[in-house]
């Protein structure tokens, strides 16, 4: 729960910075110059790219966090085996131990979602963020029944 309030109030501080930045654009357009305008329509398109990937970004995340309910109600999220330190991480040692029974897991069952959501989980688990944002590309696009990008 702390993780969606934190993600909702990232949002919604972004998008109030989209406004702020696409109205600066705005009036620069409509200074009327060939100057501003040229410099007022740069500054639009940074708010759209950020919209973009917000947009997809919270795509990605609804779709994972679905995957997970799914997984959840079968009975198939992985179990938190990890050792940590008495301040609470992971032990790295144990992190790289359950990373390859999910690799052997995942190598196994190629096709399978579920094992590709697991690894992704244990990539993250090991701090590896973007392999594990790959393997959950993976896990999504094999549940969705989509062609698998290389």
């Amino acid at each position: 729960m702390r993780a969606k309030l934190s993600y909702a109030i990232t949002a919604a501080v972004l998008v109030f910075y989209f406004v702020l930045v696409g109205s600066r654009g705005v009036m620069l357009i409509q200074s009327g110059t060939v100057l501003t305008v040229t410099f007022g329509v740069a500054v639009l398109i940074l708010p759209v790219i950020g919209l973009w990937f917000l947009w997809k970004n919270t795509q990605f995340v609804r779709k994972a966090n679905a995957l997970a309910a799914e997984l959840d109600a079968e009975g198939g999220l992985p179990v938190d085996e990890l050792k940590r330190t008495p301040g609470g991480r992971i032990d790295r040692d144990s992190a790289d131990e359950v990373f390859a029974k999910r690799k052997a897991e995942t190598e196994a069952a190629p096709d399978d979602w579920r094992s590709w959501f697991r690894l992704a989980v244990a990539y993250h688990d090991a701090r590896d963020t973007p392999r594990a944002r790959k393997a959950m590309q993976r896990a999504i696009a094999l549940h969705d029944g989509r062609p698998i990008e290389a």
